[in-house]
């Protein structure tokens, strides 16, 4: 039976976006609200953070080295040290009511990044995407908290979820990657737990963590759900396939707006975790520039 334990003595604010580095046999992922980078290598134990100067909503390595990065206010290109050293682009949402959230690579080494509309009151975020040539472009819109990107290894499908909204999207990619009509996966009742960050694996099954629901579900190519595994903390955040033969899924989890009590009952709110599961994950690519 796959058991479920901590990585290490952590615990983050926010944090999300982990990410796999094959050549380093190394974790990264974002504390969102300190923004941060951290590192973590799994044999050694080392645990490096790097700072930001706002909130780090998503990142992806580069294919030269160091990260391309999603803050508040614009998306960045920076260096290993996390010194931001060139803009690619601003927010094109209002950055006071949208920061970047959630996002990644698809099979072609381009960066997506989501918003999350803040206020709450209407669908006013969006997911955009910028090219190996550094072009930046919005994709889609009407979204009130952009989660749950992933890409098929078939390079057929894009999915997204909408957190708010409790709901799952399949988007059709051409021969290009190119989007076509977006449609509903699934769509959640209240008390199933609603869609955060995720990942594939290679059998085309969708993983994705399910905030406020104690757990993480994995779904069929048609949308029906196949396992589910229980966590000891409310609100996994996202997931990610790593390991020598990415077969450990790691698990971030969050301790935003949790009273003291709660954290007090669960205090392994905000860590990360690792699971042993049968079926190997879908590789991340880095980031490729032209």
């Amino acid at each position: 039976m796959a058991v479920l334990q901590p990585l290490f003595d952590y615990t983050g604010h926010l944090p999300e976006c982990p990410t796999w580095s094959e050549d380093e046999q190394a974790l990264y992922w974002a504390d969102i609200l300190e923004g941060e980078i951290h590192r973590y290598h799994l044999q050694s134990g080392d645990h490096q953070v790097l700072q930001f100067p706002e909130e780090v909503g998503c990142f992806a390595l580069r294919e030269k080295g160091g990260f391309i990065v999603a803050l508040r206010h614009a998306i960045w290109l920076a260096d290993k040290r996390g010194l931001l050293t060139h803009k690619i682009c601003d927010n094109p949402s209002n950055p006071q009511l949208a920061r970047f959230n959630d996002g990644g690579t698809d099979r072609k080494g381009r960066f997506y990044a989501g918003t999350f509309w803040s206020p709450g009151d209407y669908n006013g975020a969006l997911l955009m995407r910028v090219g190996n040539d550094l072009t930046p472009q919005v994709i889609q819109s009407d979204i009130q908290g952009s989660n749950g990107l992933a890409f098929s290894d078939d390079e057929k499908w894009m999915y997204s979820s909408d957190t708010p909204n409790n709901v799952i999207y399949r988007t059709p990619l051409d021969a290009e990657g190119e989007p076509g009509q977006r449609e509903i996966f699934r769509q959640f009742a209240e008390g199933e737990g609603s869609p955060d960050g995720a990942a594939v694996d290679v059998e085309g099954g969708y993983w994705s963590a399910m905030y406020d629901g104690w757990r993480i579900a994995r779904f069929s190519a048609q949308g029906e759900q196949l396992e589910e595994y229980r966590l000891p903390v409310r609100c996994p955040t996202m997931v990610c396939f790593g390991g020598p033969e990415m077969k450990t899924l790691f698990i971030t989890t969050t301790r935003e707006n949790m009273d003291a009590q709660e954290i007090a009952q669960y205090p392994l709110s905000g860590a990360i975790f690792t699971l042993p599961v049968s079926v190997a994950g879908v590789k991340k690519r880095p980031f490729t520039e032209d």
